[in-house]
């Protein structure tokens, strides 16, 4: 089957550059009316162009599609506001959210400004809170939305000299949990995107052989399907270099200790049952985990559960 967005309105914020732009680009392709996002600053956060979001636009229309493109700073709710009511005034809706935008601050923790942390912070993590806020409602009262979180190798597994780019990066998977559960009645799904691409925000890390095999036009290609009507819920889409894979938090079966053995000795005794991975299972919200301890104190005491 072949994905297409005839008739839909997408928003993708840092689309001026790398994997942004290729993001706009493709989705533009395959019908999408897209509005390019783009504060064109440094990758550090500094400076305002709207040259970058402006060049894809043209790009875009010499193609035979629909674009604008709109200079929001994400980190602003007042500009990502006006942003997505340019959307409206031209289109009539909004479909699909890709909250891209990003920069880098990178220092060991102990080199690193607080300011450096908050900025990443309000960017990366704000950023997304405002632009999904914006879409938010008008994608309830349509009954129909996509909304793509991107996530990082660095937040979910760590890396040196990214405590704040990490911290930002697990953050937005929190956002997406709950977003799924409130979301789904209403037909919005919530998935986030792992990307490991080539861009101007890694150039310097990685030898030039490297850089070429990590196109973002291949990660691309994982994005859209999570904005496509049949996209999965709640996933995490770990895409580069042509690899495609799925990141899933599992938590372990664990143990019960009685009050009357409670102690912080006896947690640390019981150790290997508390962090054995056998019979661990992925948990769907925070309900399950209360659930799967209260049961296993029921179990002990010889409660039956209540049945409805």
């Amino acid at each position: 089957m072949t994905i297409r967005f005839d008739g839909q309105v997408a928003i993708i914020t840092g689309a001026g550059n790398g994997l942004g732009r290729a993001h706009a680009l493709l989705l533009a392709e395959r019908g999408a009316k897209v509005v390019v996002n783009d504060l064109g600053g440094a990758r550090d956060g500094s400076g305002r162009s709207s040259e970058a979001a402006e060049d894809v636009v043209t790009l875009i229309e010499k193609n035979g599609g629909e674009a604008v493109a709109h200079g929001a700073n994400v980190a602003d709710f007042d500009e990502v506001q006006d942003m997505v009511k340019t959307a409206m005034e031209r289109w009539g809706r909004i479909d699909i959210l890709v909250n891209n935008a990003g920069i880098l601050r990178d220092k060991t923790f102990s080199k690193m400004s607080l300011d450096d942390f908050r900025l990443v912070m309000d960017v990366h993590v704000m950023g997304s809170v405002h632009c999904t806020k914006a879409v938010w409602d008008i994608m309830r009262e349509q009954n129909y939305g996509r909304i793509v979180m991107t996530t990082s190798a660095s937040g979910m597994y760590g890396n040196f000299g990214q405590a704040n780019y990490g911290a930002a990066k697990m953050a937005v998977l929190g956002l997406m949990n709950t977003l799924v559960l409130e979301g789904e009645k209403n037909n919005i799904k919530v998935n986030a995107l792992a990307p490991a691409a080539g861009t101007r925000m890694t150039e310097e890390l990685m030898p030039e052989e490297l850089f070429k095999l990590m196109s973002p036009e291949v990660v691309s290609a994982g994005l859209v399907t999570l904005c496509a009507e049949n996209a999965p819920n709640r996933q995490i889409l770990c895409a580069g270099a042509g690899g495609f894979a799925s990141t899933h938090l599992y938590e372990t079966s664990g143990t019960y200790i009685a009050p009357e053995q409670l102690t912080p000795e006896a947690v640390l005794d019981r150790g290997s049952e508390i962090f054995s991975r056998e019979g661990e299972k992925e948990l769907h919200g925070a309900g399950e985990q209360s659930l799967k301890f209260v049961t296993q104190a029921m179990q002990h005491y010889g409660i039956e559960m209540p049945k409805d």
